[in-house]
């Protein structure tokens, strides 16, 4: 069963390779199979036993919360709003201030990987480290950056080049919320550059490696794919 109740999703992304696609609305709002691609993201969180979701917003979060209000399906919504861009660092240490628990699961809102979260919390607490990485095998890729994994701990982040096989951040965190207390940083900062990169070099991050379904929806090719798949989601 799984330990940890909340996540949060961050869905203030601006959407700037869609522009062409969706226009004035946040990029997890994105119709997908008629749906928004948040509701997708959702129903999977529930399906792993999530029970608290806090929305880590800015752009035209009124879109969302309009939507969907403070609760799906028996999930609580509470919005954490961003009132200027603060960075993914910042955004979720203004979001991790709305957790009611130590632990949280973070999940990119324009990604979906289908990632068996207790699994992956099972590895995280085994290692008792403060972060853990979901991370997806790919092959013949220049579009994301690598990571290099020893046993389950993760040696180093590599950027972006054409691989022939390796693997990649499905932007799927299990997260101890006092990693970022650990450092002092102003409101902005970006939680890969100034939290990842550094902990990776004092071997506190592992990775879970998980085969299962991914799409990134933030370019054109992968959003029209995405409409495709989802039309037989349940």
């Amino acid at each position: 069963m799984l330990r940890t109740k909340e996540a949060i999703i961050l869905a203030g992304g601006l959407g700037t390779r869609l522009k062409n696609v969706i226009s004035d609305i946040p990029k997890p709002m994105a119709p997908v199979a008629n749906q928004p691609f948040l509701l997708y993201i959702f129903k999977y969180l529930k399906q792993q036993g999530i029970e608290r979701i806090i929305l880590s917003v800015g752009y035209k979060f009124e879109v969302i919360d309009s939507y969907f209000g403070t609760n799906f399906d028996g999930i609580e919504l509470v919005y954490s709003i961003e009132n200027e861009p603060l960075g993914t660092g910042g955004g979720i240490r203004l979001a991790v201030e709305k957790l009611k628990s130590d632990t949280a699961f973070i999940i990119n809102g324009d990604t979906f990987f289908d990632v068996d979260l207790e699994a992956q919390e099972s590895l995280a607490i085994k290692s008792n480290c403060n972060l853990c990485l979901a991370l997806k095998p790919m092959r013949n890729f220049d579009r994301y950056g690598s990571v290099e994994l020893k046993n389950s701990s993760v040696i180093s982040f590599k950027e972006k080049t054409f691989i022939e096989k390796g693997l990649i951040n499905g932007g799927v965190y299990w997260l101890q919320k006092s990693l970022l207390n650990i450092f002092n940083y102003g409101d902005k900062f970006s939680f890969e550059k100034d939290i990842m990169e550094k902990e990776v070099n004092n071997g506190h991050i592992r990775g879970y490696i998980s085969d299962s379904y991914f799409i990134d929806i933030g370019i054109p090719e992968d959003y029209k794919q995405a409409n495709q798949d989802f039309l037989t989601f349940e």
